[in-house]
């Protein structure tokens, strides 16, 4: 008899060496708790008050140059420094450690009511191509570098402009440092690194696959832990942005 997937069951997550409970059924329930509207407030194009606006003044005084593409700049408020004091060795249970690094703010385009999704093949040809820069520059110096960018006021953005955060530190963060043990695991078990096992098995089921081209996949992951989540897989095995061909760059469909 065939397990029928509609019923109450757990899924392991390979990446993070844990598992999630997954209770479809519970989607039958009615919903009565908030509901997001549309935001109707409108972006303007460009405002001098906007510290992302090209021409603006920042609140350490700097002022942006009149960038046409994408501008990189230290954040004014970093997480993490490059330099700072070593901590005390306060006992086996309240320990710390050096943290260093350095953090910076990437603009995608100089216009404020613009999105990747609306800017041009060559446009986001370019943020790529800044990113790959990014990464080349902070790679010898760092033992990882995390590019994201917080979409939405409900996420955290405090400013709409678009933009991403570039943090580079000298340690692996806890969930990264799970998924590169688990990773290893995998290759010495299998000899066949873990996503591009997992790769293959999503192509050839074509059950959660999103959409797909020549060189890339997008997939709901099997262990999907939020509402809206996709992961994108390149088809072969690349390590690093840095590593990518021009064709997979531009990522034409």
């Amino acid at each position: 008899m065939l397990f029928d997937y509609h019923n109450q069951h757990i899924r392991y997550n390979p990446l993070k060496d844990d598992w999630i409970l997954v209770s479809p059924h519970r989607m039958k329930r009615p919903w009565q708790g908030q509901q997001e509207k549309i935001p109707e407030n409108s972006i303007p194009s460009h405002d001098l008050s906007n510290p992302l606006c090209p021409g603006a003044v920042r609140s350490d005084g700097q002022v942006n140059p009149d960038y046409e593409g994408t501008f990189v700049f230290d954040n004014d408020f970093p997480a993490l420094l490059e330099d700072g004091p070593e901590p005390e060795d306060t006992g086996h249970l309240l320990r710390s450690a050096t943290a260093r690094g350095t953090c910076r703010v990437m603009c995608f385009h100089p216009r404020s009511d613009m999105t990747l999704p609306l800017m041009s093949i060559a446009e986001i040809r370019a943020v790529i191509d800044r990113w790959v820069e990014q990464m080349t520059e902070l790679c010898p110096k760092y033992t990882w570098i995390q590019i994201f960018e917080n979409k939405g006021a409900v996420m955290g953005c405090s400013n709409p402009h678009p933009h991403c955060q570039i943090w580079a530190s000298s340690f692996l963060p806890n969930e990264l440092s799970i998924k590169d043990r688990t990773q290893k695991e995998h290759y010495c078990i299998h000899g066949v690194p873990l996503l591009v096992d997992y790769t293959r098995i999503e192509l050839e089921k074509k059950e959660r696959i999103v959409v797909e081209n020549a060189d890339w996949l997008v997939v709901v992951p099997y262990w999907a832990t939020w509402p809206f989540e996709t992961m994108l897989l390149p088809k072969r095995h690349v390590q690093r942005l840095q590593d990518l061909t021009e064709q997979e760059k531009n990522c034409k469909r």
